[in-house]
């Protein structure tokens, strides 16, 4: 058994200890809100926050997450910067098929907590999520709302 930290709660997981963290928020907790997108940590779909760091959860194996306070897309609207972003997101209209928002909504949410007037090149640094529709220009332009806000 393994214990672990999720938006604020904790779990023992049954679970072998190279197991992804995606899978286990996915298919044991079933927190479905972190996507598998390319499951070799380039896309970003599978973002969630480590410590308040985003990290991608498809190559987190369980037995290195210890006590770290994890955060999923789930629970963005118990932080306050989370909800800043999510509202910025509407705003903007960032999605459009929207399977790659929770992982951009974590990175701009870790970026913004560690970095709250974050210039061009941080945004351009922090946002390396790809998504296949292009919005870009509108998570730029919801992250520089939060900012200014």
């Amino acid at each position: 058994m393994t214990r672990i930290h999720v938006n604020g709660r904790d779990y023992e997981i049954a679970a072998e200890a190279d197991t992804p963290l995606l899978w286990v928020l996915r298919d044991t907790l079933g927190l479905t809100g972190t996507k598998y997108g390319c499951g070799i940590a380039q896309c970003g779909a599978c973002t969630v926050m480590i410590d308040g760091q985003a990290t991608r959860s498809c190559q987190v194996p369980l037995d290195s997450i210890g006590s770290a306070d994890i955060r999923t897309i789930e629970a963005i609207d118990q932080d306050a910067v989370g909800r800043k972003v999510v509202e910025a997101w509407v705003a903007d209209q960032v999605p459009q098929c929207g399977y790659c928002q929770s992982g951009q909504v974590m990175a701009a949410t870790a970026l913004l907590k560690q970095t709250p007037h974050p210039s061009e090149a941080d945004i351009a640094d922090a946002m390396t999520n790809l998504c296949r529709c292009g919005t870009y220009n509108r998570v730029a332009a919801a992250i520089r709302r939060v900012a200014q806000a």
